[in-house]
């Protein structure tokens, strides 16, 4: 099975006064095949929001590279992926109709594809009937479904999640968790990064650990505990980390 996404060795580091720097991301590697989710897993501050945002080309790597269905990730590419980033801010006075619009025209969609795929991916993320609401009435939930609904908007192949499941309640969780299984189905391959353990041990196909910008385990979830006892990935990830 050919990867979609491939990151080799990569590093960033931020500068911390004269001539010192700070590591935050160290020599990581890894895959994601095709039509898989990968949960990404660590505690705050183990660089998980910093590897996403440097795939995504937000932030500058000092070394190593993306690879994107074999090709460099340039800004061509970037047109094959979704980014849901974990805080979404929206114009509050505006419309999930205007929004998409807005950022779909960013995409590089035509005025009909926007009509087409917003109706298509606000049915999909559960807002059908609510295009035309001031998002200042939205719940949290709400918002994240919209914050989904922008990042699938042009029908990306690959689509990276940061937190999807934070701050939604147990109905919104299910929701979430049935959207992203739909995508699968489709054949859409998912990175997502998550604190809700329980979550992504549901949802993933693939899991990667991370402490302190280094990578400390990544594979199959089914293998990775699959000589466990207990069979439990809270446990498993705590053990990884020191907790």
């Amino acid at each position: 099975m050919s990867a979609v996404l491939k990151i080799e060795d990569l590093t960033v580091a931020y500068r911390q006064g004269l001539n010192k720097e700070k590591v935050a991301i160290d020599g990581i590697s890894f895959e994601i095949d095709k039509g898989k989710i990968m949960g990404l897993l660590g505690p705050n501050g183990a660089g998980k929001t910093t590897l996403i945002k440097t795939i995504m080309g937000l932030i500058t790597a000092k070394s190593g590279r993306s690879i994107l269905f074999g090709n460099p990730f340039t800004t061509a590419a970037k047109r094959q992926v979704g980014y849901m980033p974990e805080i979404a801010n929206f114009y509050w006075f505006f419309t999930p109709k205007e929004i998409l619009s807005m950022l779909g025209s960013l995409s590089g969609l035509s005025r009909k594809d926007i009509t087409e795929r917003s109706g298509i991916v606000l049915d999909k993320v559960g807002l059908s009937g609510e295009e035309n609401q001031l998002v200042k009435s939205f719940s949290k939930g709400m918002a994240e479904r919209l914050n989904l609904a922008q990042a699938i908007l042009h029908d990306p192949q690959l689509m990276i999640l940061d937190e999807p499941f934070s701050g939604l309640d147990p109905l919104g969780r299910i929701h979430m968790r049935n959207i992203l299984s739909s995508l699968k189905k489709e054949g859409k391959t998912i990175l997502l990064s998550s604190h809700e353990l329980s979550e992504a041990e549901l949802v993933s196909d693939d899991i990667c650990v991370m402490k302190n910008g280094k990578l400390l385990k990544c594979g199959p979830l089914a293998k990775i505990l699959e000589g466990r006892a207990d069979r439990s990935l809270e446990n498993y990830f705590l053990q990884m980390i020191g907790g």
